[in-house]
């Protein structure tokens, strides 16, 4: 189940000969079918965002999205005016077979930058998706699966909350990850009544505190978006705290799924910095050790190299993060190797088997904390990053 599971949306994911990969389901379209058509959007703050970011971003300005269709084979960025004029021309072809206007049409692109898409081929599979829109499990399965590109398998999630209405989501990411979102396209799902100013500070919550706070390698895309589309259809208001919440664990759920399946990644690694003077001050140490090179390949190679870690938290600047590097305390999986700003325990001690590795800082400065999760870097991420097709 994926973006299905939530009452009153339509999906399909079919192979329109967008990608190079030969018979792979590389369009998805998913349509609202109401009664409400409440919709929210982050994007990325990539300066070179894409056309269908600068199409997308006009469309939820007014808080409605009527259907999203995506497509992975192609980013469609840095193409100027035609790439723009094509990521209209496919919303103004859904808009015609779902009965609304171009402007409730948010259109999603992934794939390579500085090429402009086979219109031709999109527009044939908008059609075919939406004559294979279904509401079944295996509609949301398919749109899952179009959206893949460099990802081992879909990621998808589906919650209910108490009060019986649900959320349903899925989302694409492997590479080029990094703080401010990812190379990924994510929609999700709801039949609570809503509106849209419940929605855009839900999901604005929600990503800031997930998508917003994993890293792969550093790269940030060109293309990012995360929607979130509600149509009333379970007809329970719901509680805004509790959608709230629900919504941050849907994206804290897809967001975990990206780094578990990071593009070559042996290891998914949790940064946990606490003592913080604040989360603002937690956030940059967590993301600084996050961003290390360095500390991603000693981790493919299963040392914990502890040097790695204080050094990147050594590049904060005190005015951001106040702390004592004397006062600094670093456990990789539950062994305290830097005691002090000093070596602790023999980093020998520490067992790397597990997939996860958790790296928890105490800078003994305050009581706020913060999470980042990044990956490891393997000779497997050059190999995909080196030797790829669109």
């Amino acid at each position: 189940m994926s973006v299905t599971f939530a009452q009153g949306f339509s999906a399909a994911g079919v192979a329109a000969g967008i990608s190079s990969v030969e018979g792979k389901k590389d369009l998805a379209l998913v349509v609202n079918n109401g009664p409400l058509d409440v919709a929210a959007g982050v994007f990325t703050s990539n300066r070179f965002c894409a056309a269908p970011v600068q199409w997308s971003r006009g469309v939820v300005a007014d808080g409605r999205v009527k259907a999203v269709i995506l497509n992975s084979g192609g980013a469609n960025a840095c193409t100027g005016k035609p790439g723009y004029e094509q990521s209209e021309a496919t919303a103004k072809a859904v808009a015609e077979l779902v009965g609304a206007q171009p402007q409730d049409v948010a259109v999603c692109s992934t794939g390579l930058i500085g090429e402009l898409l086979p219109l031709d081929n999109v527009l044939a599979g908008a059609k075919a998706a939406y004559q294979a829109l279904a509401s079944d499990d295996q509609a949301g399965a398919d749109a899952s699966h179009a959206i893949m590109t460099t990802d081992t398998k879909p990621k998808t999630v589906t919650l209910e909350s108490g009060a019986g209405w649900r959320i349903g989501g899925m989302v694409k990411g492997s590479g080029m990850i990094a703080p401010q979102l990812a190379t990924m396209l994510c929609v999700i799902t709801t039949d609570a009544v809503v509106d849209a100013d419940l929605a855009k500070a839900a999901l604005h919550a929600g990503v800031e505190t997930s998508f917003n706070r994993i890293d792969v390698d550093g790269c940030m895309s060109t293309n990012d978006t995360v929607l979130l589309l509600a149509s009333g259809a379970s007809d329970v208001q719901a509680d805004p705290d509790e959608f709230k919440a629900l919504v941050a664990k849907a994206c804290a759920s897809l967001a975990r799924q990206i780094i578990g399946d990071g593009e070559g990644a042996s290891h998914d690694i949790r940064i946990v910095v606490s003592g913080a003077t604040s989360e603002e001050a937690a956030l940059a140490c967590g993301r600084a050790v996050a961003a290390s090179n360095l500390l991603k390949c000693a981790i493919s190679g299963n040392d914990p190299n502890w040097g790695r870690i204080v050094s990147s938290l050594g590049t904060v600047p005190q005015d951001v993060a106040p702390y004592d590097s004397n006062k600094v305390t670093v456990d990789v999986n539950g062994v305290r190797i830097c005691e002090n700003g000093g070596a602790g325990r023999d980093r020998s001690e520490v067992d790397m088997t597990p997939r996860e590795v958790h790296i928890d800082i105490d800078l003994n400065a305050g009581d706020a904390q913060a999470t980042v999760w990044t990956d490891d870097l393997t000779h497997e991420y050059v190999h995909i990053n080196a030797d790829y097709e669109s």
